[in-house]
């Protein structure tokens, strides 16, 4: 049994990735689509939410790649090549 959760309820939560332990910050956007299919989710990485937004510098984290959604942390299992290093 799948409960639903609402996009808010979402942006609320940590983005972890599993393979490094690294926090990926917050939701920002959701990528759906358009028969109401989830694709994935985009986090500002390693930025500030609005500074990645303006500079294109966010991180899509494709919906398969969700392991866990938890209470307040969101478990992503990314490998190293899909995640930008620090600056």
């Amino acid at each position: 049994m799948m409960n639903d959760i609402t996009f808010c309820e979402l942006r609320e939560k940590e983005v972890v990735n599993t393979i490094d332990g690294r926090k990926l910050g917050r939701i920002i956007d959701m990528v759906i689509t358009c028969t109401g299919e989830v694709v994935g989710l985009v986090v500002p990485g390693e930025r500030k939410a609005i500074r990645a937004i303006a500079s294109g510098e966010s991180l899509f984290i494709p919906w398969k790649c969700i392991t866990k959604i938890g209470e307040d942390t969101i478990l992503a299992q990314l490998t190293n090549s899909k995640v930008p290093e620090a600056d």
